[in-house]
């Protein structure tokens, strides 16, 4: 098949499994976020991909041929690393154009190219600039187009913002995202940072303890999420547990769940309810009965925590839709079926 393929990808140090029989497909021009907590196997599958580590089993398909064995340089990909690793002796032109360099690009030609680049991500003549002489914004915008000079397959980006200020990096999410639409690259992104996934990718790949966990477009991730992990890493949710009697008939804190079921086979199972689908009301029959312990105002939503059976239930809504609760008060709390996700532990 066309675009990337990776093949019961495995990688062991020792007997540790940094990267546990991954297989996953990914077309042409797609904007893929390998996403999960430090640890997970998010930085060593990239570097695979990038041929910087060697998989000790499976294999790395590009565009119908197995790549695994390539070395790095013949793979025709681009990357942009955490630290940026930009050269602090060459200006920026020269550090664009280092690889035409290597490949004895004639100087123009390197000129051009650097100029075109610069163009491309918002720096326009800021060729012959020293490095030491940039933000941290215009490195990032630098190394990006140093790792764009050859017109490569693939674009790989390990962290690459996670030394910015939030600002910055919200406003860098929009721009490499535009970038990659305008160019219509595959592009691998390895983040922990979830707002920072959603807003970029395509498809979000969940990532946990070396295994796939979900790989879906984030709206699915959101609200599908495959499994308890999925639900608790991706936003904030609420994860509860159900029980169902010998009717069948489910039930989470005494409230029914109509249509909702456990899945076949599956003793002990859990909802993820988002809090913005948490309703909030008066004290009633149909109602899970809580009580206020927790009220914050964050401007645009207000946070509501509730005790309900020994557990905390958060609730989210905005300022017009808040119900007038303080700590201490009692209140009535209902589920939506619909907002209901059964997930395994």
């Amino acid at each position: 098949m066309s675009g990337l393929a990776l093949q019961d990808v495995t990688k062991q140090f020792g007997d540790f499994k940094a990267v546990d029989n991954v297989n996953l497909s990914v077309p042409h021009g797609k904007f893929v976020c390998l996403l999960g907590p430090s640890g997970c196997g998010k930085t060593t599958l990239l570097r695979m991909i990038a041929g910087l580590e060697e998989p000790t089993e499976g294999a790395i398909v590009l565009d119908d041929e197995d790549i695994t064995p390539v070395p790095t340089h013949k793979r025709n990909l681009g990357m942009v690393f955490q630290s940026l690793a930009l050269f602090p002796h060459l200006s920026v032109g020269d550090n664009i154009s280092y690889a035409l360099r290597i490949r004895g690009a004639s100087r123009e030609e390197q000129k051009r190219r650097a100029e075109e680049l610069l163009k491309l991500v918002h720096l326009p003549g800021f060729a012959d600039r020293p490095v030491a002489k940039l933000s941290g914004g215009q490195r990032q915008r630098v190394a990006i187009a140093r790792a764009l000079a050859l017109s490569p397959k693939l674009f790989l980006l390990d962290e690459p913002m996670s030394a910015l200020d939030a600002k910055l990096r919200e406003s860098m999410q929009v721009e490499l995202r535009q970038l990659q639409q305008r160019l219509g690259i595959t592009t691998f992104v390895v983040t922990h940072d979830q707002r920072e996934a959603m807003t970029m990718a395509d498809l979000v790949v969940v990532m946990g303890e070396g295994r796939i966990r979900q790989a879906a477009s984030p709206i699915e991730i959101y609200r599908k999420p495959a499994d308890a992990f999925v639900a608790d890493f991706i936003g904030s949710t609420n994860l509860l547990d159900i029980s169902a009697d010998s009717s069948g008939c489910s039930s989470v804190l005494g409230q029914v769940i109509p249509d909702l079921a456990l899945p076949a086979g599956t003793a002990k199972a859990s909802i993820s309810i988002r809090p913005e689908d948490v309703h909030l009301g008066k004290p009633g029959p149909d109602a899970i009965p809580g009580t206020v312990t927790f009220v914050r105002d964050l401007g645009g939503t207000i946070e509501t925590f509730v005790e309900a059976g020994g557990t905390t239930i958060i609730a989210v809504a905005t300022p017009r839709e808040r119900v007038d609760v303080a700590p201490g008060d009692p209140v009535g709390i209902t589920l939506p079926p619909e907002a209901c996700v059964v997930v395994k532990a």
